[in-house]
């Protein structure tokens, strides 16, 4: 049982063993409050309520907060996205390239629906934008991106397709040696093993995620660490993402 008494700023927390209380403003509450939240959130369908100019985007708006910090530390020359949807995303990263004059978008899906297509080609970024459509780990896909990359090129790679353990390990094999030493390949909704048990869940979802499949990955890829990214501003006393991408960030070390 979690109670907060607001009177007094203090989160209780009584599991039949050991009573905790924390203070409210201490890392610890911020921590089990963030976890409920997540939770909340996925079963109100809390990601489904935003845009990125014009287009929805199905990200909680803190991942992409922290994720303009790499691409503006990375600079990267492509951006390749896996997962398409409404184009939010894809509209989101060009946004960030035309302010930092530099960089384009891949974006690959396995449909691309008529009428998001045709928003996204009618949006006045889709100057930055390529779509392919396809599996993203069918080898015919996987040359039509390559050929879109040039030599020399910087490469950071976003994973949000098919959300199933071997997909992401397959798409991870596969789009990994396009990763420039010091960039990412980023695997979203690593959160789907805590949400076990909400709504529109599976119950093998404690397995058969893409946190697990990043997991295998950096243990048969050395080439790759799991590894937080340093983003360049914190005054207050919270050092951990709230986020659904959980241990996402994987950086080409070698």
């Amino acid at each position: 049982m979690i109670m907060i008494d607001l009177e007094n700023s203090i989160l209780s927390v009584k599991d039949g063993k050991e009573d905790r209380d924390y203070e409210l403003g201490s890392s610890e509450a911020f921590s089990i409050i963030s976890k409920i939240w997540l939770r909340s959130g996925w079963e109100a369908k809390y990601v489904y309520s935003f845009s990125w100019m014009g287009r929805p985007i199905i990200q909680l708006p803190e991942d992409m907060i922290r994720i303009q910090e790499v691409v503006f530390s990375v600079r990267p020359d492509v951006i390749i996205e896996t997962g398409v949807a409404h184009g939010g995303s894809l509209v989101f990263y060009a946004s960030l390239c035309k302010a930092m004059d530099k960089g384009r978008i891949i974006g690959v899906d396995i449909e691309i629906r008529s009428h998001n297509r045709k928003a996204i080609e009618g949006h006045p970024l889709y100057g930055l934008v390529t779509l392919v459509e396809g599996n993203s780990i069918d080898t015919a896909v996987l040359e039509k991106v390559q050929g879109l990359i040039s030599p020399g090129e910087t490469v950071l790679v976003i994973l949000d397709s098919g959300h199933t353990k071997d997909h992401v390990l397959g798409e991870l094999r596969a789009y990994s040696p396009l990763v420039t030493l010091g960039s990412y390949i980023v695997v979203a909704d690593g959160i789907m093993e805590q949400l076990v048990g909400a709504a529109r869940t599976q119950p093998d979802w404690i397995w058969n995620n893409p946190r697990q499949a990043a997991i295998d990955f950096v243990k048969e890829n050395q080439r790759f660490a799991m590894e937080e990214p340093q983003f360049p501003f914190n005054e207050g006393s919270i050092s951990e993402r709230v986020t659904y991408w959980v241990n996402g960030y994987l950086k080409r070390i070698g």
